[in-house]
């Protein structure tokens, strides 16, 4: 186990490529509250630019790149989005916050899905080095291992080692790409877990996390890729010369597919299950503001019980969808990897055809 410790640089690259502000809903207007009293669900699970905890608004820093009126690129940044818009260079507009002289180049801004999938990180790489130093020791190498938590660890890496690694990826080439797929399982899981708490934001359900992830897989199947993968890319094999020319755009669009449903997957499955939980929930506020208060606790009863199975169905689904991202890499990584050595029989075919 001790390679798997050279992927936590992964981590910090993960970390800092990361930027789910972009599709952040630069909305601290949320202290000018709508007097309406049916629940919000789209923005509940929208990206905000505060962090929520017990019911309290944490609003986080904002940070803009950003070009003036006379083409001067500045750089500003602010506690909140109340203090932007009090310096006067910045107004919302349509739930944005823009320059009132100016565009934004990029938004660096913090955003709550930013915080989570930070703290699923950092979960991760602590659970990493609490295991870490336990093998130091000699516990989990030279005796078994000792605590639910190591224990918990043993099970997980061994499970991606002989359950997804193993079996996708041909030979001995497994072995090397175990930490990366158990850094996938493990932080994708984290982030999963930590959306289940009521307060808290699925890091998972912000496209951009998803996409971030996927493209490490994708980058990570390309430069795997053997001189076979890459002559059925460009040049298929047992093919007619004209086949072949029509297979490399087909080829091509296929590697981008495969990081594009990887992410979609992910990102649509958390999503539809926090939206899910919070309309079943909003049944009770929905029927407080049309029927009453005694309509609402009567719906409450089925509400709470449906949404009480619903989040043991969703930590299944966390679980569940962090074994699908990391086996799917898992295959495409094995399917790049793959050395195909039917193509010599392509090869036979073809001469034995011009022969005749």
């Amino acid at each position: 186990m001790t390679n798997y410790f050279t992927f936590l640089p992964l981590l910090i690259v993960v970390l800092l490529l990361s930027q789910p502000s972009v599709l952040a809903i630069n909305t601290e207007a949320d202290d000018m509250e709508k007097s309406e009293t049916s629940i919000d669900i789209m923005g509940t699970v929208a990206d905000h630019n505060y962090f929520t905890f017990f019911g309290t608004k944490l609003y986080l820093p904002r940070l803009f790149l950003w070009e003036d009126a006379n083409g001067i690129i500045q750089f500003s940044t602010y506690r909140s989005t109340k203090k932007a818009l009090a310096s006067g260079e910045f107004e919302q507009v349509d739930d944005a916050i823009k320059p009132t002289n100016g565009t934004i180049l990029v938004d660096f801004s913090l955003t709550s899905h930013l915080i989570y999938f930070w703290f699923g990180l950092g979960a991760l790489a602590l659970y990493i080095m609490f295991a870490g130093s336990r093998y130091k020791k000699g516990i989990g190498t030279s005796t078994a291992p000792k605590g639910a938590l190591q224990n918990l660890f043993e099970v997980f890496y061994e499970f991606v080692r002989d359950e997804v690694a193993k079996p996708n990826i041909d030979g001995e080439k497994y072995k090397k790409y175990v930490p990366y797929l158990f850094t996938m399982f493990m932080s994708i899981a984290f982030m999963n877990v930590f959306g289940l708490l009521p307060w808290a934001a699925t890091a998972t359900a912000d496209i951009t996390v998803t996409a971030v992830l996927a493209l490490f897989t994708f980058f990570i199947t390309q430069f795997s890729g053997t001189k076979d993968h890459w002559q059925h890319v460009f040049w298929f094999p047992g093919v007619p010369l004209g086949v072949k020319f029509l297979m490399i755009p087909v080829e091509l669009i296929g590697l981008l597919t495969k990081p594009f449903a990887l992410a979609i997957r992910l990102f649509a499955n958390m999503m539809s299950g926090k939206i899910m939980i919070i309309a079943i929930l909003g049944l009770i506020f929905i029927f407080n503001d049309m029927y009453g208060s005694v309509a609402a606790y009567s719906v409450s009863i089925l509400s709470v019980a449906m949404t009480s199975v619903l989040y043991v169905l969703k930590l299944l689904v966390a679980l569940l969808q962090a074994y699908i991202f990391t086996l799917l890499s898992a295959v495409f990584i094995g399917m790049a990897a793959e050395e195909h050595e039917h193509d010599h029989v392509h090869d036979d075919h073809i001469h034995a055809e011009q022969s005749v």
